[in-house]
């Protein structure tokens, strides 16, 4: 592999659209609010999401792979530390820079809307950072719940924010979805590592359950994220137009029968099951985003 490539196969490209999906949909809620929408620092926001996106994928492997948590069996991770691609400074370093970098774009954002940025944004830098480094909250099962708040509402509002300079209740509701669904891509992954967790000495939220309860937590994120879409439909708070999303129910009901034949003692039957989770979440997250656009939402 050249070295560009192996870069590539660290920062783990494949796993950013956990992070655009949220950031695009506070920008079609921001535009379909009317008003002020600043178009211009949408590449930012998108810029600095990705970054940050990438500093923590890199630390992750960093960590995981310094506490001996990701090893030569493993089935998580990028693997370019296990299989001795990249050296563990080298890619620590990486993480450092994708940080640096992302808060370097992210003081124009601040200057331009205040210290609620700052908040907003400090707090997506801490989440990013402390997930598996000092301590990593990610090791004592707040992985799921922190992933939920990060990745769902404070993503989707800190958006919003950007472009339209203010909040709104809805924006918040609107998240919720999408914090469903991208915890799913944590817990499939979780699922799959339950046995090699625990010899890891790591302590999840699938652990903490048990492999058959977790099966069916699984399950109420992916329905919670249909369920949530149709209590805003009968709230007003999405038009109708939001059960657009229904399309993706084949996706669901599949990854549902996955998780239904995955045995604990069995982890390459769960292989998989997060990136299938992924393409859910994306194709849910764009068909919310087009109801968003097209219903006019506020």
């Amino acid at each position: 592999m050249s070295k560009f490539k192996i870069w590539l196969q660290a920062c783990r490209l494949f796993s950013y659209t956990a992070s655009m999906v949220p950031v695009l949909l506070g920008a079609a809620m921001a535009y379909s609010a009317g008003g002020e929408f600043r178009w211009g620092l949408l590449p930012i926001v998108i810029l600095c999401s990705l970054l940050f996106h990438a500093g923590t994928n890199l630390l992750n492997d960093y960590a995981d792979y310094k506490k001996g948590v990701d090893k030569d069996y493993s089935l998580g991770g990028s693997r370019v530390l296990p299989d001795g691609l990249l050296s563990p400074s080298a890619v620590l370093r990486a993480g450092a820079i994708a940080f640096i970098v992302g808060i370097s774009l992210g003081l124009a954002l601040i200057y331009i809307r205040g210290w609620w940025m700052l908040v907003i944004g400090g707090v997506g830098f801490l989440g990013g950072v402390l997930y598996t480094v000092l301590p990593g909250y990610k090791y004592i099962g707040l992985g799921d719940v922190m992933v939920f708040i990060l990745m769902g509402p404070l993503m989707v509002i800190g958006s919003y924010f950007t472009l339209a300079g203010g909040f709104a209740w809805n924006v918040f509701y609107v998240s919720l979805p999408i914090g469903f669904l991208v915890s799913a891509i944590l817990w499939a992954n979780n699922l799959r590592d339950i046995n090699h967790d625990i010899e890891a000495g790591i302590k999840t939220v699938v652990i903490m359950l048990g492999f058959e309860r977790a099966k069916m937590v699984y399950n109420f994120l992916l329905l919670g994220a249909y369920i949530s879409v149709a209590a805003l439909v009968v709230l007003k708070i999405l038009s109708a137009v939001g059960f657009i999303v229904l399309i993706t129910a084949p996706l669901a009901v599949q990854n549902i029968m996955a998780v239904k034949k995955a045995q604990a003692d069995r982890p390459e039957m769960s292989v998989g099951l997060d990136a299938a989770t992924a393409k859910l979440h994306l194709a849910f997250g764009g068909f919310l985003i087009i109801s968003v656009l097209i219903g006019k939402t506020f």
